[in-house]
């Protein structure tokens, strides 16, 4: 079951970190001038977030078998998840760089800088500071819906482990009291990190 947490864990990582990129380029989108990439955007983000995450691993896993593109249970998973994150995750940028004024940007280029740079050295550093925390909340959120892996057959996670052993011993109540224990603790250890890692960011 501890090997279950570490596959867990890389679940939830990779979900939150791929998501990231893809909810940073939908937020851009959203928010630029309407084109099919807004329109791209606009989709993922209302199917991401108005569909059961169950429904998006199915048709990563099901869905796309049908079609002759058979993946794997961790991939399915993998995929399902970051869909759904990075619709989220879309909106939690947006909005934090509405949060950001305007006038920071027209004074990065006032000194010389090019729009890309005043992004990465002005606007993006504020935007970490505005996002972190509603970031961390999607990651436990992310380590919880690992759990739906145990509807594609994925049994190397925490949840997979869990049932594999009740299948075997049928001793459900105490396996699943473990098994939630752990989830509780993946979710407190990934939140004091969190934390300590915002500490030595945002100290000033």
């Amino acid at each position: 079951m501890l090997a279950g947490c570490i596959v867990t864990i890389e679940v939830a990582v990779l979900s939150i970190i791929i998501g990231i990129a893809f909810g940073v380029l939908l937020a851009l989108a959203r928010m630029g001038r309407k084109d099919v990439w807004s329109w791209v955007a606009n989709a993922w983000i209302e199917v991401a977030r108005n569909t059961p995450a169950l429904f998006q691993i199915y048709l990563a896993y099901f869905g796309l078998g049908s079609l002759g593109l058979h993946i794997s249970s961790f991939l399915a998973l993998l995929a399902g998840i970051t869909f759904n994150n990075a619709g989220y995750l879309a909106e939690t940028f947006r909005g934090g760089l509405r949060a950001i004024p305007g006038t920071q940007i027209r004074a990065a280029r006032s000194l010389g800088m090019t729009a890309g740079q005043g992004f990465r050295l002005v606007v993006l550093p504020q935007l970490i500071r505005v996002v972190y925390y509603p970031i961390t909340n999607q990651m436990i959120l992310a380590v919880l819906m690992t759990a739906l892996g145990l509807t594609v057959g994925l049994d190397s996670d925490l949840a997979g482990v869990t049932q594999r052993f009740n299948v075997l011993t049928y001793r459900t109540f105490e396996y699943f009291s473990v098994a939630a224990v752990l989830y509780y603790l993946v979710a407190k250890i990934l939140l004091a990190a969190a934390r300590l890692l915002a500490f030595r960011l945002f100290r000033y």
